[in-house]
């Protein structure tokens, strides 16, 4: 191509759009710094780490204006480890699983291999679509997923009949909108909508998900100490966890969720600079020769990763490179995917001014590539 080097005043300020972990503000950093010198290194079962703990699930209470009665737990270890305590302590014979992606169909997999449990019932749409929800006889859980990271393809969560609902909100959580009321647990990690590192699980549990834990926990089903929700959930309420947590991930969180409140109010303020934000993608995308978003649906879009089909003529793992050696970064497609894509992340944490200057950068690089 010759030239390679993108002009500076073209870059964006921060490069970071990988869709996990999300790029963290510097302003949250410098608090770690701050607040983590007196704290990393000490017990988490002491007041000032509780205090933390506290902080945080306050933040996510009022963040999404959750229901009084619906216990915020933590647990440690990410989704994988979640769905494997799903599959030993909420799933109680048989789940409901919507299929529309790689991660989608993780959890599926793993009720599928518990031998305690019924072969599941998996609704399967093809890639960049999403599946109806609908009743399920014979399942006590539908198992959702809010936003399916290697697609750019979003869910909406509703009842539709009497069995729980849980719903793997991982890379959609604090950026997608929800009523929590359609929901019994609605579970996430911390490094992508809340710009923290992963290791632990977050989870809003209603009054009947929280029975409905108790109840198996309560049986003679063995479920191993670590994937145990009940003990979770105690912990939870203490403001602490049965395993030692990373504090850092907890601070990070927290700061992240202060912000979020105190610059956009409440979720449907970050919803609304959400779908400001994807705007800037699909419509750039939309208005270039050789450029098109990849779902189809605009409903079925998401807000939080954009995922952008190119022409062949243009090769996306050319254009990740040269905007790679720019410091423009992780904007690969998802490998499985196999698509000639680009997949840029919108997390709260990444500024509208630098995905409009990671348009620019795409531009660039493309024209020169004689498109």
């Amino acid at each position: 191509m010759g030239a390679t080097t993108i002009p500076a005043d073209l870059l964006p300020r921060d490069g970071r759009f990988g869709a996990g972990p999300s790029k963290v503000r510097p302003e949250a950093l410098a608090r770690l710094a701050e607040i983590g010198d007196g704290l990393l290194g000490t017990s988490h079962r002491q007041a000032a780490v509780k205090d933390q703990v506290a902080r945080l699930q306050d933040g996510l209470r009022g963040l999404f204006n959750a229901p009084e009665a619906y216990d915020v737990l933590l647990a440690v270890g990410g989704a994988t480890a979640f769905w494997d305590s799903l599959a030993f302590g909420f799933v109680e014979q048989r789940a409901r699983h919507y299929e529309f992606g790689e991660f989608s169909g993780k959890f599926a997999a793993v009720t599928r291999m518990a031998p305690w449990l019924d072969e599941p019932d998996v609704v399967s749409a093809p890639v960049g679509q999403r599946p109806e929800i609908s009743p399920a006889p014979g399942c006590d859980v539908q198992a959702l997923i809010h936003n399916e990271t290697t697609t750019g393809v979003v869910q909406e969560i509703v009842r539709v009949d009497d069995a729980l609902v849980a719903v793997d909100a991982t890379s959609g959580a604090g950026a997608l909108p929800v009523d929590l009321n359609n929901a019994d647990v609605y579970y996430f990690s911390l490094q992508k909508g809340f710009a923290s590192d992963g290791g632990l699980t977050t989870a809003f549990v209603s009054p009947d998900g929280a029975q409905r834990i108790e109840g198996i926990s309560a049986s003679d089903r063995y479920i191993p100490a670590f994937l145990d929700l009940s003990t979770a959930l105690d912990n939870s309420r203490k403001h602490q966890t049965y395993n030692t947590l990373a504090v850092a991930t907890v601070i990070l969180a927290a700061e992240q969720v202060d912000w979020m409140r105190e610059t956009f109010w409440d979720l449907d303020g970050v919803v609304e600079h959400q779908q400001a934000k994807a705007q800037t993608i699909y419509g750039w995308a939309s208005s270039r020769s050789w450029a098109r978003p990849f779902v189809e649906d605009e409903a079925a879009r998401s807000t939080v990763v954009a995922t952008i089909d190119l022409d062949d003529a243009i090769s996306a793992d050319e254009v990740n490179a040269i905007l790679r050696a720019n410091g423009v970064l992780d904007t690969d497609a998802y490998r499985k995917l196999g698509r000639n894509q680009l997949r840029i992340a919108m997390f709260p944490a990444i500024d509208q001014a630098d995905l409009q200057a990671y348009t620019a950068c795409v531009d660039w690089v493309v024209e020169r590539m004689g498109a």
